[in-house]
């Protein structure tokens, strides 16, 4: 009995930290010196280390280096192109081809969505969010539409490889699949395409006032760091060269053990072997969301070890092996605990998961984001450096769209995977 009641205290205190994290992170904002998100998650780590919930050597163990190196990686690569201007050069070669704005939207869609495939949406937020209000204002555009396309070009494009946001690292990483990326591509690659249509046709039925008959007109920029942004191209050549001989390597037969962490390494080696400013880039790259991983993986396995979530589930009934059950709870749950933090509990209920079901949980998992703000890290990204340049989308404003968008998104997903 004894036994019984003090599981039942720790696995309350594990319960109650992550719903003080959820409540604080949903409210941040109400208070004039709101704490980040990266400090609320880590405030949770701390709780439940301090109170005994996990040890320090389990804390430890918790922590992915495969998702956190891999991540390091992505964003030395993201900062050296975005402090080059080799990333606007190239968005402006791309954008520049735009006549009007159908065009254009079009073009962000599939641009943003396929380039976050690559290096992860969270880079595309915080790169393409300046991009966006510079177009909106020298094109005369109204900054929420162009914001919006931007945060489901890249939530919906993310769906696409195991790198294109963090949840999908924590699949394909922890489900050892063998050639992730022909995975990702033979099961998501033509539903994703299919939404990033319907996003566009959404986007142009609720903005139909901004659609009007005249061109544009884009001028071209120039690369500001030519050294390091001819480092930057490299190592993007680079990261899809590796990417096409482990996809061949696997075909083959060979190469399964060339994981995800080695390319992203390889990849960003040129900038930090050769670049003069390699120590500046390290500076500036996004430590608090490496900060955010390390905290939440501490958290969600001592919430994993409490078994709480496990017993609300079998509570629920709910048939984890169903494609239609997993989108579903994917979408919802992301909501309350939002996405990474949910694949990092649910992925281990998932007993010999077809790849079916493990698609779902990435679709689902990703789509989620277009539901409400708070859905994915990308969205608070966006908004955030938004509201710096005096521009912000209310959460209204967010799910007026969001909400049937999603809906559309995971019928689509079903239709493919079911």
């Amino acid at each position: 009995m004894l036994e019984t009641l003090e599981m039942l205290k720790e696995a309350n205190i594990s319960a109650l930290a992550l719903a003080a994290v959820l409540v604080l992170i949903a409210v941040r904002q109400a208070g004039k010196n709101s704490l980040a998100i990266w400090q609320i998650m880590l405030l949770g780590a701390l709780v439940v280390l301090f109170t005994g919930q996990i040890s320090p050597s389990d804390a430890i163990c918790a922590i992915n280096l495969d998702v956190m190196i891999f991540l390091g990686a992505m964003f030395v690569i993201g900062e050296s192109m975005q402090k080059s201007g080799y990333l606007l050069f190239l968005f402006n070669r791309i954008f520049g081809k735009a006549g009007n704005l159908d065009q254009l939207l079009l073009l962000i869609l599939f641009a943003m969505g396929f380039l976050s495939a690559l290096l992860m949406n969270d880079t595309l937020a915080i790169i393409g969010t300046p991009l966006m209000l510079y177009l909106a204002r020298t094109l005369k555009i109204a900054p929420k539409l162009l914001l919006l396309t931007l945060a489901f070009a890249i939530t919906i494009g993310s769906a696409l490889s195991p790198i294109g946001n963090p949840q999908n690292l924590l699949i394909a990483v922890n489900a050892k699949l063998s050639n992730p990326f022909l995975v990702f591509l033979q099961h998501l690659l033509l539903p994703t395409v299919a939404n990033l249509l319907l996003a566009y046709l959404l986007l142009r039925l609720f903005y139909k006032e901004e659609f009007q008959s005249r061109s544009l007109q884009i001028c071209r920029e120039e690369v500001s760091d030519p050294a390091l942004a001819r480092l930057s191209r490299l190592s993007i050549i680079l990261l899809l060269a590796l990417i096409l001989a482990k996809v061949g390597a696997v075909v083959l037969g060979e190469g399964g053990g060339f994981r995800l962490t080695y390319i992203a390494l390889i990849s960003a080696l040129p900038i930090l072997l050769f670049s003069s400013k390699r120590y500046e880039i390290m500076r500036n790259i996004d430590w608090c969301t490496l900060i955010f991983f390390a905290a939440m993986f501490v958290l969600m396995d001592s919430v994993w070890r409490s078994g709480i979530f496990q017993s609300l589930l079998a509570g629920s009934e709910a048939d984890l092996a169903s494609v239609p059950t997993i989108l579903a709870l994917s979408v919802l749950i992301s909501q309350l605990i939002s996405n990474v933090p949910f694949v990092a509990l649910c992925q281990p209920l998932l007993i010999n998961p077809s790849p079916e079901a493990l698609m779902a949980l990435v679709a689902g998992s990703t789509i989620a984001g277009n539901l409400f703000i708070l859905g994915a890290a990308s969205n608070v990204i966006i908004i955030q450096n938004a509201e710096r340049s005096g521009e912000t989308l209310t959460f209204l404003e967010f799910a007026r769209l969001g909400v049937p968008l999603t809906i559309m998104n995971a019928i689509i997903y079903w239709l493919f995977l079911y």
